[in-house]
């Protein structure tokens, strides 16, 4: 599953690495049409609203956490659907490359994967 939010930030990261000469623009279009086919356009991979109530609820996260709001919006989702998955026995791993958000996420007790960082052996351990 995805926060719209996310895969958005995806898509301006597609773009930053384009302009900025780091992704040449036949793998910045193929890098976009992947994003398209494997997540927007997929019937079956969950895509998550980041609404009026949820960005409310998200706010106190910047404070404690001291991470910008689109880190909050995230990870305040990240812990409402690892609780709601606990319950069933499940978990969620949140996946990403800023390192704020990944300290704030371990302290409210998330699995967390950084694919920059670590290697995928450690990903596939967690899931």
């Amino acid at each position: 599953m995805v926060l719209m939010l996310g895969a958005a930030e995806v898509a301006a990261a597609l773009v930053r690495k384009r302009n900025g000469g780091l992704l040449v623009a036949p793998a910045y279009s193929a890098a976009m049409l992947q994003l398209r086919s494997e997540i927007l356009d997929a019937a079956d991979f969950r895509k998550l609203p980041a609404d009026n109530s949820l960005i409310q609820t998200a706010i106190s996260l910047c404070d404690i956490h001291a991470i910008n709001a689109t880190d909050a919006i995230v990870l305040r989702v990240t812990l409402d659907l690892a609780a709601a998955l606990r319950t069933t026995g499940d978990d969620l791993v949140l996946l990403a490359c800023d390192q704020r958000l990944l300290r704030a996420a371990t302290t409210e007790g998330l699995l967390t994967f950084d694919p920059e960082r670590q290697p995928q052996a450690a990903l596939d351990a967690l899931i």
